[in-house]
């Protein structure tokens, strides 16, 4: 057990002289896309507020990639004291979700027994929800010994997804209508869960979201006196924002980095036709897109090579609130100061003056709904997908050029003779 810190020595204190205790420190977290300062938030927060900051991030855990991955500088961690990142090694392709948990929580304890406050930086949605909530499912340690499969799951994924999704059916029916044929990870997760547990997936989750203080997204919050700031802004901002750091990590050395962790840890995968991008580090953005021109230098004209490379590149929810870091001229303004009083407000137990944001939430709406575009040959889970999808461009492109393949066949019918009214095919103009 972890020894008592300044904080509960400070609460113990109070409770003596007959004084309230103060409110507990806070677990902020720090959402946002790609490009919206995340990391920069976070060192600032850290910096005046005395806090550490925890990575989650899937693949800066990862040793090597550091342009690719865009982790922060030597000089940065030296600033505000970082965790869980660069500690695994590369080759290691069964580090779970489960392990990042497990390192992350003791982490996180830790800081707050020191009485600082654990700033989570999210780059992985699925690790940031395995803090906040209970959400996960423990099941056996992976093998290590010499000739077995490291991990039932990784075993499980070598198998075609309608097989993976038919066995699922069999075994789990709910969980698997929830997922999609393609989708082979979660398909393998949830067979591993019902192999290694011998309950089905989605009955152990009804029974997290059932627990008191559970929801619709998992079991109870682990961290009551949470916030989450969301850090968003408009996608030119965006679009723009990012082009700018493609250049960056090129003037960096990506290339150079890319080069050497090829040869380091892929070139003699490659050789043996086993490389895998699925798994580990080798998923990072940009890595797999970088295989034809890592592979191909040396052996074609420096042209081709630059041809390669131009191809590649509800109830238990903590508060949310909304920072707008489009400009970057106003980040003092909208951004610093604002998630400044938010968090401070937490730490003296007050309410915030800024308002979360609404979540919209729609009873009726199914996400794990299963439907099938005939049309554009496609399975599509959700109702708001299945709305966006019905929106989306290449859905309209195949409804129009259906129409018009329908219309030439009715005025084909017409010259022939045929009899048929316009109103009586009007269904087939229905999406």
């Amino acid at each position: 057990m972890a020894a008592a810190g300044p904080g509960r020595a400070m609460a113990a204190a109070a409770l003596c002289l007959g004084r309230a205790p103060p409110p507990p420190r806070p677990l902020v977290v720090i959402l946002g896309a790609t490009g919206t300062g995340k990391s920069a938030l976070a060192l600032q927060l850290g910096l005046r507020l005395g806090g550490e900051i925890v990575s989650a991030d899937s693949m800066q855990v990862y040793k090597g990639l550091d342009i690719i991955t865009n982790k922060v500088s030597p000089q940065e961690q030296r600033l505000c004291r970082h965790h869980m990142i660069s500690f695994v090694d590369p080759l290691v392709s069964n580090y779970t979700v489960v392990d990042f948990r497990d390192k992350a929580v003791a982490l996180i304890e830790d800081i707050f027994a020191r009485d600082k406050i654990p700033i989570v930086v999210g780059g992985t949605n699925y690790y940031i929800e395995s803090l906040l909530w209970k959400v996960l499912i423990n099941t056996k340690k992976a093998s290590t010994a010499p000739g077995l499969v490291t991990d039932r799951k990784v075993e499980l994924e070598q198998l075609d997804g309608v097989e993976l999704h038919r066995r699922l059916s069999q075994v789990d029916p709910e969980m698997a209508a929830k997922l999609h044929p393609h989708d082979k990870r979660k398909l393998a997760r949830s067979l591993q869960v019902f192999e290694e547990t011998g309950i089905p997936h989605s009955e152990i989750l009804h029974q997290q979201q059932e627990e008191e203080g559970g929801g619709p997204l998992g079991g109870p919050l682990k961290y009551p006196h949470s916030c989450i700031l969301w850090l968003h802004a408009d996608q030119a901002a965006l679009d723009q924002r990012l082009e700018k750091r493609v250049d960056d990590m090129l003037a960096a050395g990506l290339l150079e980095e890319l080069r050497d962790f090829h040869r380091r840890y892929n070139r003699e995968k490659v050789a043996e036709n086993r490389q895998d991008y699925q798994h580990g580090i080798f998923q990072s953005i940009g890595f797999k897109e970088f295989h034809e021109y890592l592979i191909s230098e040396g052996n074609c004209s420096p042209e081709t090579s630059a041809l390669l490379l131009q191809k590649g590149p509800g109830p238990n929810v903590p508060p949310v609130y909304g920072l707008e870091v489009s400009d970057l001229l106003r980040w003092e303004e909208d951004v610093l100061k604002p998630a400044l009083e938010i968090v401070e407000s937490f730490i003296q137990g007050r309410e915030p003056s800024a308002e979360p944001v609404k979540m919209k939430y729609d009873v009726n709406e199914n996400k794990r709904s299963h439907r099938v575009c005939e049309l554009c040959d496609r399975i599509i889970i959700g109702d708001r997908e299945w709305a966006a999808h019905t929106r989306s461009k290449s859905h309209l492109h195949h409804l129009k050029k259906r129409r018009k393949l329908e219309a030439a066949s009715r005025a084909a019918e017409g010259h022939s003779g045929g009899t048929q009214t316009s109103g009586e095919d009007s269904s087939l103009l229905l999406p």
